[in-house]
């Protein structure tokens, strides 16, 4: 129960971060944060009980930078939905690949960056997609951070769709 995942927000309702049951009670009782929406559940200790939150926001405006979503092969495995961004298909055997090669300049980032399968990759080779008559499904870029909660954490709860967004 403790371990249950909670919704941070700002002072201002924007999304921080997702942390523990155990970490939003503590910032509950130390007034930094007020619970915003409720689940059935209750904390019990010696002498009381605890409604235990969903979503909890902050007293007070942290003025954070945006985090960023750290680029990692297991991320753009993520983004793009274990789905190869050449012809589709979905499995365990896909690869990372370099929209624009290496060797002409292509680097390391979330916009040059796409989940390709074996077959895939090895027909494009170096080179361009359009050199070779490939088309991606989906231009890559990066994440924002309620793109990462929303969908790399997963929402658990339905309290937590007007905050992120979700119909």
């Amino acid at each position: 129960m403790l371990n249950r995942k909670v919704l941070l927000l700002n002072q201002n309702y924007e999304p921080m971060s997702v942390c523990s049951v155990r970490r939003a009670l503590l910032l509950i009782f130390d007034g930094k944060a007020h619970p915003v929406e409720l689940l059935s559940d209750v904390v019990h200790s010696v002498s009381a009980e605890f409604p235990v939150p969903s979503v909890v926001r902050l007293q007070r405006y942290i003025h954070a930078p945006r985090r960023r979503v750290v680029l990692s092969k297991r991320n753009v495995f993520r983004r793009d939905n274990y789905e190869c961004q050449y012809c589709g298909v979905r499995g365990d055997k896909l690869t990372l690949d370099h929209v624009i090669p290496r060797k002409e300049g292509g680097g390391d980032t979330w916009e040059n960056l796409v989940c390709a399968c074996t077959s895939c990759n090895n027909r494009k080779g170096d080179h361009r997609p359009e050199q070779v008559g490939m088309r991606l499904r989906r231009r890559p870029s990066r994440p924002n951070n309620i793109t990462f909660i929303r969908n790399f954490v997963g929402v658990n709860d339905h309290r937590w769709h007007p905050y992120l967004f979700i119909d």
